[in-house]
Formats: C-alpha cells, sequence, structure tokens
C-alpha cells in the first residue's frame, strides 16, 4: 500500500512540474510531501500550487531568449545581423526581464515588511498583556511570514539559475564576450538591478525581523538576550533554519564547512531532487563512509612519506639525488591511468575497487622496502607505480557523492578534504620518527625501507577491517531510483530548464504545438545540457569545457604544479644549501601540512564572506607568485629564513587557491559533468596529477644541471605557468560571477 502511495505522490509531482510550480517554492512543499510519504497533504500542496500561477509573469521568460540566442546565430551565420546589433539587441532583452523579476522583488518584500510590521504592533501590544494562545497564534503568524519568504527566496534562486544558464548558453555560441561585457556593466553599476537578483539586496532585514522575533517568542525561562546580544544562541526553528539555509544557498556565503567541502570537487545538481534523500538514506552506511575516508587519509600518507628520504633511498641504490622526483612522481603517473578504470568501476561496485586498491597499495610498499635489500632502483620504481595504481580517490569520492545523504554530505566531503591534509601532515611526520636502523634475517629496516613496511602493514590492516564492516551499497535501490527520476521529473537543472521555458498556463489547443516544436528545438544544439546524457570519454568531456572552465583548469593544474615542485625537492634543496638532516625536512614538510586546517578556518569563516570567491582567486594567484619569486636563489648566501618564509607564503596560498578554485570549477562547469565516469572530478583530479608527473620529471631533468641550478630551474616554469593562469583569470574574470 505505501508503495502504491509513493507512486501516486510521484505521480502528482509529475503533474505539478509540467504546469511548472518550480518557480514558487514546491520544491519544499514537496519535499515535506515526500518526508511524510502521506498524500493526505496533496489538497495542501495542489491549493499551494494554484497560488503559484498568480506569479506567471513574473520570472524569466527563459524559453524566448534560448530561441532568440538561436535566431542570432542563424541572423549572423546568413549575415542578416551583425554581432553589435545582436549585442545592443539581447542586452535590452535581458534587462527588461531583469527589471521585471527586480520590481516584482521589490513589491513583495514590501509587502512582506508591511506585513511584519503589522505582527510587530500585535507583538508589542502582547508585551504589555501576555496571552499564551495569542503568543501561540502571533509565533505561527510570524511561521507563516517565513514559509512566504522562503517561497520569495526560491523564486529569485530560481531567475538567478537561469540567468547563469543563459549567460552560459549565449557565451557557447558567441565566445564570451558577452558576459565579459554584461556583467561589466551592470554588476558593478550604481543603480545595479542584477545585484538585486544575485545579492537578493534588502531580504536581509526582512530574514533579520523574522529571525529576531521568533527567537523572542520562544520560552526562554526568564532570559531576555536577543540574537544580536548572543548570535551564537541557538534558534530552534525549522523554518529559520531552512531560511538560513536558502539565503546561504543563494548568495554563495559559507563558512568553515562549506569551505572544506569545496576542495572535494563533489559534483551535485544545483537543486537536487526532494526523492533523493530517502534513497541515501537506504544507501547510508556510516562505516563504509568511515572506511572511504580512511583509505584517503593512508593513500595521503603513502605518497608523502617518503619525500623526506627518497634523495637518500636513491643515492643509496647508485642513482643520482634528484632521481627523488621519479620515485616521488611515478606514483602520480599510475594514478593518471587508475583515476579513470576506478571512476568506471565505481559504476558497478564500491568495494571491490576498495579490495583491489588495498591489496595493490600492499604489494607496492612490500616492492618498495625490498629494494634496498635488492638493491635495484627499478624494484624501487616499479613498487611506486603499484601505489599508484592503487589510488581509489574516485571511487572514495563517488561514494560521497552516491551514497551519502544530502543533508551530511558536505560534512562528508569536508571529511574527505580533512583526511588527505591530515594524511597529508602525518606522512612526513611519520617518516622523522622511523630513524633507526636494524635487521631482521636477510631484511633491512632503516629511514629509507621502514616507510613501506609501516604502510604494508597499514595497508594490510585496513583490508581486513574493509573485508569485516564495509556495506556496499544496494545497487537495486539506485535503479529504481533512476526510474523514479525519468518518470517522477524530479527538481534538477533539467527539470528547471524544462519549466522555465514552458509558460504556466497551457491551453489544451496550445499543448501540441508546443510539444512538437519544444522537441524539434530540443534536438537542437542549443537542447538543454541536462537532456543529454554524461560524457562517454575523455574526447566528449573536453567538449563541453568552456573557456571559464578551462582556465580554472589551469589554475588548478598550476597550484599542484607549484606545490608538488616545493614538496619533492625539499629534501634535496635543504640538505645542499642548509645542510638539513631528515628529521628537520621532515618537520618543515609537517608543519606546513599542519596549516591546511587553520588557513581553510580562516578563509572559510571570514574572509570568503567578506569577498567574492573571483577576488580571491585572484588575490591568492598573486600571492603565490610572489611566494615563487622571493623562493629564487638571487642573494648570496640563500638563507634558511628565505626559504622558509617563502615556501609558506607559496604553499598557504596555493591552498587557499585551491579551495576558491574548485567552487568556481563547480559553479562554471557543464553540469552533464557532474555525473557518469568521465565527471568534474575525475577531470580536476586528472590535471592535478598530471601536474604533479611534469613537476616531478622537471625535477629529476633538472638534476642533470647540478644541485646549484636546480632550485632556480624549477622555479622558472612554476612562474610561467603561474603568470599565465593570472593572465587568463583577467580574460575571464567577467564570467566568474
Amino acid at each position: 500500500m505505501a508503495k502504491v502511495r509513493l507512486k501516486f505522490c510521484s505521480a502528482f509531482y509529475a503533474a505539478i512540474l509540467s504546469i511548472d510550480c518550480t518557480m514558487v517554492g514546491v520544491k519544499d512543499i514537496f519535499t515535506e510531501m515526500n518526508r511524510s510519504r502521506d498524500c493526505s497533504v496533496t489538497s495542501i500542496c495542489f491549493h499551494n500550487t494554484l497560488n503559484c500561477l498568480l506569479i506567471e509573469n513574473y520570472y524569466i521568460n527563459y524559453k524566448l531568449m534560448k530561441k532568440k540566442v538561436k535566431q542570432y546565430a542563424q541572423q549572423i551565420e546568413v549575415g542578416a545581423q551583425d554581432r553589435r546589433h545582436v549585442l545592443k539587441d539581447f542586452s535590452r532583452m535581458l534587462d527588461n526581464q531583469i527589471e521585471k523579476i527586480v520590481l516584482f522583488l521589490l513589491e513583495q518584500q514590501g509587502l512582506l515588511a508591511s506585513r511584519l510590521a503589522r505582527l510587530r504592533e500585535q507583538h508589542d501590544a502582547l508585551l504589555q498583556q501576555p496571552d499564551i494562545s495569542q503568543m501561540t497564534e502571533l509565533r505561527e503568524a510570524y511561521r507563516a511570514a517565513g514559509m512566504d519568504l522562503l517561497k520569495l527566496l526560491f523564486f529569485v534562486e530560481i531567475n538567478a539559475i537561469g540567468l547563469r544558464k543563459i549567460l552560459k548558453k549565449f557565451d557557447k555560441r558567441f565566445g564570451y564576450r558577452f558576459t565579459d561585457y554584461y556583467v561589466k556593466t551592470r554588476a558593478n553599476h550604481p543603480y545595479s538591478q542584477l545585484q538585486q537578483v544575485f545579492k537578493h539586496v534588502g531580504l536581509g532585514a526582512v530574514v533579520g525581523a523574522i529571525s529576531r522575533n521568533l527567537h523572542e517568542l520562544q520560552d526562554h525561562q526568564g532570559s531576555y538576550l536577543s540574537i544580536y546580544d548572543e548570535p551564537a544562541l541557538p534558534l530552534q526553528d525549522p523554518v529559520v533554519d531552512s531560511i538560513k539555509a536558502a539565503v546561504d544557498r543563494l548568495s554563495n556565503s559559507t563558512n568553515f564547512l562549506n569551505f572544506m567541502a569545496q576542495h572535494a570537487l563533489i559534483m551535485q545538481e544545483e537543486l537536487p531532487s526532494p526523492v533523493e534523500e530517502h534513497i541515501d538514506d537506504q544507501k547510508y552506511h556510516f562505516m563504509s563512509l568511515l572506511l572511504n575516508l580512511a583509505n584517503t587519509f593512508l593513500y595521503m600518507v603513502n605518497t608523502y612519506i617518503i619525500v623526506p628520504t627518497a634523495d637518500d633511498y636513491s643515492m643509496s641504490l647508485g642513482a643520482a639525488a634528484t632521481v627523488c622526483g621519479i620515485v616521488i612522481g611515478a606514483m602520480a603517473i599510475a594514478q593518471v591511468f587508475s583515476s579513470v578504470y576506478f571512476s568506471a568501476w565505481s559504476n558497478r561496485s564500491y568495494f571491490k575497487p576498495l579490495v583491489f586498491s588495498s591489496i595493490v597499495l600492499f604489494i607496492g610498499n612490500v616492492m618498495y622496502a625490498l629494494a634496498y635489500d635488492f638493491s635495484s632502483i627499478a624494484v624501487l620504481l616499479i613498487g611506486r607505480l603499484f601505489c599508484g595504481f592503487g589510488s581509489a580517490r574516485a571511487v572514495n569520492r563517488r561514494y560521497i557523492s552516491d551514497c551519502v545523504p544530502l543533508k551530511i554530505r558536505m560534512q562528508a566531503s569536508a571529511g574527505f578534504v580533512s583526511a588527505s591534509a591530515l594524511g597529508m601532515a602525518c606522512g612526513p611526520a611519520l617518516a622523522g620518527l622511523l630513524q633507526t636502523n636494524f635487521k631482521i634475517y636477510k631484511l633491512t629496516f632503516n629511514q629509507n625501507t621502514l616507510p613501506g613496511w609501516i604502510m604494508a602493514v597499514a595497508w594490510l590492516f585496513y583490508l581486513v577491517w574493509l573485508c569485516i564492516s564495509f556495506k556496499e551499497p544496494s545497487r537495486d535501490i539506485e535503479e529504481n531510483h533512476t526510474q523514479e527520476e525519468s518518470n517522477a521529473e524530479p527538481v534538477d537543472n533539467s527539470a528547471l530548464e524544462k519549466g522555465l521555458q514552458q509558460p504556466l498556463l497551457i491551453t489544451s489547443e496550445e499543448k501540441p504545438e508546443d510539444e512538437d516544436g519544444d522537441q524539434e528545438y530540443d534536438g537542437s544544439d542549443e537542447a538543454s545540457e541536462e537532456s543529454h546524457p554524461p560524457a562517454n570519454s575523455i574526447r566528449s568531456a573536453y567538449r563541453l569545457l568552456t573557456p571559464s572552465v578551462k582556465v580554472q583548469l589551469l589554475i588548478y593544474f598550476m597550484l599542484k604544479y607549484v606545490m608538488e615542485i616545493l614538496l619533492s625537492e625539499s629534501s634535496v634543496v635543504t640538505t645542499y644549501y642548509f645542510g638539513w638532516s631528515t628529521g628537520a625536512v621532515a618537520i618543515f614538510l609537517a608543519c606546513l601540512g599542519l596549516t591546511v586546517l587553520p588557513v581553510n578556518i580562516i578563509v572559510g569563516s571570514y574572509i570568503s564572506n567578506m569577498f567574492e570567491d573571483r577576488q580571491i582567486l585572484l588575490a591568492s594567484e598573486i600571492m603565490v607568485c610572489i611566494g615563487i619569486l622571493f623562493s629564487f636563489h638571487v642573494f648570496i648566501p640563500y638563507s634558511v629564513p628565505q626559504y622558509v618564509c617563502s615556501g609558506l607564503v607559496l604553499f598557504v596560498f596555493a591552498e587557499v587557491l585551491e579551495g576558491v578554485n574548485l567552487s568556481l570549477l563547480s559553479r562554471v562547469m557543464s553540469s552533464r559533468l557532474s555525473r557518469g565516469t568521465y565527471n568534474g572530478g575525475l577531470l580536476s583530479t586528472e590535471a592535478g596529477t598530471i601536474a604533479r608527473v611534469i613537476a616531478d620529471g622537471t625535477i629529476t631533468l633538472a638534476g642533470f644541471l647540478g644541485q646549484s641550478n636546480l632550485l632556480n630551474v624549477t622555479l622558472l616554469p612554476s612562474l610561467f605557468v603561474c603568470v599565465a593562469s593570472i593572465i587568463a583569470t583577467f580574460v575571464t574574470y567577467n564570467s566568474l560571477y
């Protein structure tokens, strides 16, 4: 019976979407309906749906603008119009659309403000003559106002998404010049209406009024504190929580947790399906999530535990110290290929890839440790290649994206990044503790081999834990979820575009013609991106990359390149210039790794709320460039303070840059890259891994010029790539909106 009821709800949900009431908060209505699993609320939902029809003329006419873009392209192709006229005409159309949205928004804000003023008068009267029943009614009235504010916020969000999409669509057709021009002339103008849509100017006062009054109406047992006296004072009201979440989502404001989660680049839809949370709850298993985070942590420890001793290990096997670049980079070379097959494998299973990863990493670390007794640099490199082939970070990301409920996905993503940062710090620190030398039978245990033996034992224990505790998510649930999505048309980007391009009121005579027109239209290049399947190859994924996405991938390549140069050559450089021991190098690298979390707390909680992401991006790139410039060996002698300070500046701002870069990347990247094997997470991973491979290769090649030239020779390409990324950022700056 429950299944029948759920199917009826899904059918009703699809019917609502067909008349396009997603514009005014129907997502919240159906989220509640899905949570209750009871169609007795459908009458209430239908009542709200009819109210939705009253504002049909006030949101963006997305279908008209899509057709206009297509017409412009055809007219330019046959020479009927020039680009200058197209630019002027489309700008005027967008101005009119935005003005319509903003005027309606201001009108609704005024109505809400008047309503709240009347409630305030009632509140003041109740303070003079308290009445419990009237206070309860007043609290419910404030909650009702809060629900209407939620609808208004959702209305603004839908229009903001529509504007972003049409700008991207125009850029795809005509080459990014329009967005640069339009954003530059509109967004920063003192009478900007665009800011009203994207920054919801004025709504903050309404949010504050509702929050403050609901807080005062709570029973605080004699306390007269307000939200202004104690901003952190918890307000246990779901309406306020929902409003806060909507405002944060709309304004792209962030906190530490959000900022950390951005590093993971867990791609997801702009507006998820209401049924998604229920499906995720069935698939979620905490211990399995913990095992994925443990895999991430151990892999990062495995990557960086050899960095302080790689040069010494290479020399003990008869190679040059700078061969450490190849030793460290061999893992990244293999990861270029392993990321692809692990991403594809995760479409069918999560448990088997993790088991395979653990076994391969165990074998690779044993080979790395045995290379010393075999006196073979080849065994050493093969061991590191095996370790790279065991990189399951694509599986870890995919598990969080697919199997963790939406309500805790941000925390899981932040946990993924924190596990990576902790592993990055623990690896070198652990290497610094392994300063010993002894033999058991014919096996040597010293600072060079112990990292391999320690990690082999760690992966063996992890494998046992994995086999005992991991729970494979049910694929039946996922298939049913996919089928429900196709039948019920959840509120994803595709549904939004479909809704935005259809009028709210369709007569029976108009509907067949419109559907035919839409069907023919959607077959064109201007069809909704989400109506197409995800990219099924690197080539098809590359075709989806716009100039802004390419620039963000270039920035990600740059920051991974400069960080790898700094970390991988640190042992050789500090030994040559300062005579540092392995322990000193390990402490230096561990201290760098420990800066990750504090820096992200500062940036995520404060700086990112004060400045736009694109401003932080550009400033961070410039600071990374300054760090590179100060790292050059120009003054004689080369001092420890110069190296440490320049390295710290470079590393810290590269970390800041990574979070902002991935945040912008997830926003400008096509939603078709949010799913499938060749997704946005895989592309960013490949870009970063290739950067590490090239950086480690650069260190080895520069070693042929002598250790005295190593530092400057490796910093030159870093400086070149950094300057190139800054120039590219300036070129696409106005498209990062």
